[in-house]
């Protein structure tokens, strides 16, 4: 539960902006949703491409402290997770709206407690490493989670304070007064804090567990985890105590069978032989990768094949940045692919499907073309035919995607920085996104642009069914009247056609003048004085580049 964490524009400065990949001035909605999570089956496919780009960082999953929590747990640590975050109700910042603060989760006792138990039940305690956070002060707080099962321990608001936060509670206004939540520099010159004043507030903490563990005596944590044979409950004359029931707190369904040290310890889980390991060891890419050169290759896929192409993106941005690769790769996959087809996918990397793709194509993609054409003779139209899944290019900071076909629901959504080009989708297209451009040469369904607060669309309406299924809330709707905003469109749908052969695109492209009346513009607030939308300080730009390409 909760409203997910919102940045408000003013706070977005130039620098984070930069950090974010969007514009200076856009609120950054994190919607608290996320909208490639709808199962746990969709949760365990995250955590697969996350292993996937990076084979040697654990992954952590956070659950609020809630009934039913335990279920759920066990789903995270089936599907493979690495660290299960438990987070109490009793935590969060100034930041947080009021509802949240006050009525969002429950306590992190038996949120932990329900999930420890549950846990050991179904033989899965030592899979993971339970994590406990939510108003932490104490090495008494630390204390009580061992008991309860915790191996970690998360502090949040009261290292804040430990650092100089006055819990102010205005961090969301940018006026923070102590400098620890603003981007005004004249504010973040006050800050008072050093590092030391946070290394002797955990000092303490730690001496405080090692004081309770001597009176108590054990001689490390690892002997407690799980112990609530050691809790009391308090007595305490309070009428609206008298009535609570802790012996669920106190009960106990075993220990786990390793120490908490070990499970700490153990290797990151992984995801088994994938398409990306035969690709790597391949001494032509290999090569290409480590050398800066161009390959090409052509390789058969099939719907088993998940995340391909993330953890080669992962070994080049690993080596060289998210834009310092100088080599090109050129993979040619035909088949059906698996979800999260060219996920993360980094700049010289040119990735062609000939086929179909499953949910999440081109999902956190940085940079870098996929180009997805259906097989020739398939029997049907290939502008009528989904042949992309579901939330496509979410998350993404830049690249090209050309698609001929249509996809799903939640194209694009979040998108931020990432062009592309679709010939129809489902509903929620352009959801959240914060920078780029979408062009739909076909039918979209309903809630189009729904959050959008930055980057552009372009939608064409042949039928006037559009205006109905538009989100109005932040955009703005106008046809292309911006001879740059034209430009724009045109070059995208030259380009879509050259990379996929698109009958549609070629038909827009031949009746130029008849189908561009045909299109609306989707403009946020933050792109009403851009050139591509605004037809004066459009009309001054082109000149501009005219006169340069004279």
């Amino acid at each position: 539960p909760g409203e997910g964490g919102q940045l408000p524009g003013k706070k977005v400065s130039t620098y984070i902006a930069r950090l974010r990949n969007s514009k200076p001035g856009v609120p950054l909605i994190s919607p608290p949703p996320h909208h490639d999570i709808y199962s746990i089956e969709d949760l365990a496919q995250l955590i697969f491409d996350l292993h996937q780009v990076n084979p040697m960082a654990k992954v952590s999953v956070k659950l609020v402290a809630e009934a039913g929590i335990g279920t759920v747990a066990s789903g995270v640590a089936k599907g493979n997770a690495d660290i299960i975050q438990i987070s109490g109700h009793d935590g969060g910042t100034g930041a947080s709206p009021i509802s949240s603060i006050k009525h969002a989760g429950g306590p992190w006792e038996l949120g932990l407690t329900e999930t420890h138990q549950t846990l050991i039940e179904n033989g899965l305690r030592e899979r993971v490493v339970l994590r406990v956070d939510g108003d932490f002060k104490s090495g008494v707080d630390v204390m009580l989670a061992a008991a309860m099962g915790a191996d970690e321990y998360g502090f949040g608001s009261v290292a804040m304070i430990a650092t100089g936060c006055i819990m102010a509670r205005i961090c969301h206004t940018n006026n923070c007064p102590v400098g620890v939540a603003s981007q005004r520099e004249e504010l973040r010159a006050r800050f008072p804090g050093v590092p030391g004043d946070l290394v002797n507030f955990f000092l303490y903490v730690a001496e405080e567990v090692r004081g309770i563990l001597a009176q108590l005596g054990y001689a490390k944590l690892d002997d407690v985890i799980g112990r609530t044979d050691l809790l009391r409950p308090r007595h305490i004359s309070l009428m609206k105590t008298q009535q609570l029931d802790l012996s669920y707190l106190l009960s106990s369904v075993g220990r786990p069978k390793w120490s908490s040290t070990k499970i700490r310890q153990q290797n990151v889980h992984t995801n088994g032989p994938v398409l990306d390991d035969i690709l790597l060891a391949d001494p032509q890419i290999s090569d290409a990768i480590e050398k800066e050169r161009e390959v090409k290759k052509t390789v058969q896929i099939y719907n088993v094949d998940r995340s391909v192409c993330g953890r080669i993106a992962g070994v080049i941005a690993k080596k060289y940045g998210d834009t310092g690769y100088a080599g090109r790769l050129e993979i040619l996959f035909t088949g059906s692919a698996g979800q999260s087809f060219g996920c993360f996918l980094t700049p010289g990397m040119n990735i062609r499907l000939v086929g179909e793709a499953n949910d999440y194509v081109a999902k956190g993609m940085a940079g870098g073309e996929i180009v997805i054409t259906p097989s020739d003779k398939t029997g049907f139209v290939p502008e009528d035919a989904t042949i992309v899944g579901n939330t496509c290019l979410y998350g993404a900071t830049g690249g090209r995607l050309f698609v001929r076909g249509k996809a799903g629901e939640r194209f694009a959504v979040r998108n931020s920085l990432a062009e592309a080009i679709v010939e129809g989708t489902g509903d929620h297209c352009c959801e959240y996104m914060t920078g780029g451009c979408v062009v739909v040469l076909g039918k979209v369904g309903r809630n189009v642009a729904a959050g959008m607060t930055g980057g552009l669309a372009y939608l064409l309406d042949e039928d006037d069914t559009l205006i109905p299924k538009v989100n109005k809330e932040i955009v703005k709707i106008q046809r292309v009247v911006a001879p740059v905003g034209q430009l724009q469109l045109k070059q995208l749908i030259e380009a879509h056609v050259d990379k996929t052969g698109s009958t549609k695109g070629t038909a827009v492209l031949k009746e130029w003048e008849k189908y561009l009346p045909l299109f609306w513009q989707l403009v946020p607030p933050s792109e009403e004085d851009s050139p591509e939308a605004n037809p004066e300080f459009g009309d001054r730009t082109v000149e501009r580049i005219t006169v340069k390409s004279a």
